[in-house]
């Protein structure tokens, strides 16, 4: 069977280490009463492992080529192969109830794929799978890191982080000119983000876009006059401090309103 040639417009790099793939594979575990949603399988080298598992699977490509690939691989799969976009898919649709993502996920779309776990997140318990290791430190990121941004803080609101183990672009092709790492994220027992969640996200993000400012210049625009934020940067503040702050503010807007 010929084999699928990576495009690089969809960020493919295929994982050829059987035993990594394995490992991968067995994050699923953490949640092992659930289906699991697989994005981006290629030519399944996760897939067949997967498959071993007494669990539903489905499996989503966006790129035609891997599609018929798996499907002439694997005749009996076939109705579990999902041919679309994931990050344009009504996710709530695809078992009906809660599940785990996982994947070796394209570089490219990584973090649009997380953002869109946060969106579901009442229906993604876990999400495990592989990324480019420079994402996944930014994920696991702690407070007092140059390494925490935007999105460590938005998942860990929702999320607790593991970081696995790193994979060597060796056991890839093409090999990607970047270091990989596998995580696990299990959803934390927030149910609500204890402040204005709009609000949040509005101050995390303008807050690590001018991560080099002190927060009182930074969030100048949102303060009313009067309120001093201090001289604290962005990367010092954890995710309770980051609502502390939103509360803050809302409420320090709403004297002034």
């Amino acid at each position: 069977m010929r084999e699928v040639k990576a495009k690089k417009f969809l960020g493919q790099h295929f994982l050829t280490d059987l035993s990594v793939a394995r490992r991968i594979a067995d994050t699923v575990d953490a949640y092992p009463e659930i289906p699991v949603l697989e994005v981006g399988p290629g030519m399944g080298v996760m897939t067949q492992f997967l498959m071993q598992k007494p669990r539903e699977l489905k499996v989503v490509e966006l790129d035609y080529e891997s599609v018929e690939y798996l499907r002439r691989k694997y005749p009996d799969f076939e109705d579990n192969i999902i041919e679309d976009d994931f990050l344009k898919m009504h996710l709530e649709n695809v078992f009906g109830g809660p599940f785990v993502l996982t994947g070796n996920y394209p570089y490219n779309i990584s973090s649009q794929i997380f953002f869109r776990m946060l969106e579901y997140r009442d229906i993604i318990p876990c999400c495990t799978g592989m990324i480019q290791k420079e994402v996944a430190e930014r994920l696991a990121a702690k407070p007092g890191t140059k390494a925490q941004g935007i999105i460590s803080v938005l998942v860990q609101l929702w999320y607790d982080v593991e970081y696995c183990f790193t994979v060597p672009p060796t056991v890839f092709n093409p090999p990607p000119k970047v270091q990989s790492a596998v995580i696990i994220m299990r959803r934390n027992s927030r149910q609500d983000a204890g402040c204005d969640e709009r609000l949040l996200v509005r101050i995390v993000k303008q807050s690590f876009q001018q991560r080099r400012k002190m927060l009182r210049g930074s969030l100048k625009g949102l303060m009313p006059e009067g309120h001093e934020l201090g001289t604290m940067r962005p990367e010092q503040l954890g995710v309770e401090d980051f609502i502390r702050l939103t509360n803050d503010i809302d409420r320090a807007r709403g004297v002034k309103n």
